[in-house]
């Protein structure tokens, strides 16, 4: 791990989570990028880093439980993810950015008496809120304690093929849920706080629930197939949909749901549900492959590599993380060879920078100091 203070990165691609540069660098100054600009221009201004190959910012994986599972971070920074948000699990304060994996965490799921995740992962992941008053607490503590977003489970059980249904549970399905006036209680709530709300749900149940209730993000595309009036009705409202298409794979609705998600104007957003044995834990090019496919032709590679970069840090509310722009957290990738056109190379970056801080020192690259 090195922390020069001044350095300049450039690379024959730079994506800077909306367009590819050909032949651009980056200027870093401590834990900040001070210049994004063609390469001849920022070169010789001290330390210099060449990449042979693709230079991004560092991807933001917008669902995770690297808490609750106790995934080691450093494994996940090297890999090439520099922020999680973490949806379910411990709370802790926000941390990282610094040489660490960066950590937004939501704490423990709100649900009712009873309702998921609690069958399958037990008390200690949720809040149980029976009522209004109690989920108005609930909310105002999470927030005193350093929460990123509040989390609610809307989640009735027996979606086949669901990573939840491999789990032992104490209770079997259908499981309780939040009426419509505790979610939308809980919603005023988190919005009063400049907080967003998060539901885990995978069926018509839990979406027409979180819609009616004006939940802003849906943690999965569900997994159990949407009728035509629900996909129309969460693209009127603006739903935020994170993929996890991969973890989701092995259901009988995910892909259609995406596709017609995605044909109805619905940006999906990324994330893996980090932590899932079936995923990396790191950057997982199979969730950015399934995203391409599932926009049939309606997005390119750079579309696709923005949802986990730039709209990621916009959607997080912390732009310009998740760009390579003036003034943007020092958070940085690279790769031997050109990542638009081969998504695998991203699980194995040869250059991790994270607030500045090289984690991953290059072996492809060349180095001069002037």
């Amino acid at each position: 791990m090195t922390n020069d203070h001044d350095y300049v990165i450039a690379a024959d691609l730079v994506f800077d989570g909306r367009q590819v540069l050909a032949r651009h660098a980056v200027a870093i100054e401590g834990d900040r990028i001070t210049a994004v600009a063609p390469a001849d221009q920022l070169i010789g201004r001290g330390r210099t880093i060449d990449i042979a190959g693709t230079l991004l910012p560092g991807f933001i994986d917008l669902h995770a439980h690297v808490l609750l599972d106790r995934t080691p971070p450093d494994t996940v920074l090297r890999h090439g993810i520099t922020t999680v948000r973490d949806t379910g699990g411990p709370l802790v304060r926000p941390s990282g950015g610094d040489g660490r994996l960066r950590v937004l965490a939501a704490g423990p799921i709100l649900t009712a008496p009873g309702g998921y995740p609690i069958p399958v992962f037990g008390k200690d992941v949720a809040l149980e809120v029976p009522d209004i008053a109690t989920a108005r607490a609930a909310v105002g503590q999470l927030v005193d304690g350093g929460a990123a977003l509040i989390k609610i489970g809307l989640e009735p059980g027996g979606s086949a093929g669901a990573p939840w249904t491999a789990h032992e549970t104490t209770t079997p399905p259908p499981w309780p849920l939040l009426s419509r006036e505790v979610v939308a209680a809980i919603v005023a709530e988190a919005h009063a706080n400049g907080l967003i709300v998060s539901a885990h749900l995978s069926g018509p149940v839990g979406a027409e629930l979180a819609l009616d209730a004006g939940v802003d993000e849906w943690a999965h595309v569900p997994c159990d197939l949407l009728p035509d009036a629900l996909i129309a009705r969460a693209a009127a409202a603006d739903v935020r949909v994170l993929g996890t298409l991969d973890t989701q794979s092995r259901t009988t609705g995910v892909f259609q749901n995406a596709v017609r998600l995605v044909e109805a104007g619905v940006r999906l957003l990324y994330g893996t549900d980090l932590a899932h044995p079936d995923v990396p834990w790191g950057i997982d090019a199979f969730e950015l492959q399934l995203m391409l496919h599932t926009a049939r032709g309606a997005l390119t590679p750079a579309d696709v590599l923005s949802a986990a970069t730039a709209r990621a840090g916009e959607h997080l509310g912390l732009a310009p993380l998740g760009q390579l722009v003036a003034g943007a957290p020092a958070d940085l990738i690279a790769v031997n060879g050109n990542a638009l056109e081969r998504f695998k190379l991203l699980e194995y970056p040869d250059l991790v920078v994270s607030g500045g801080v090289i984690v991953v020192e290059p072996t492809g690259s060349t180095e001069a100091a002037v």
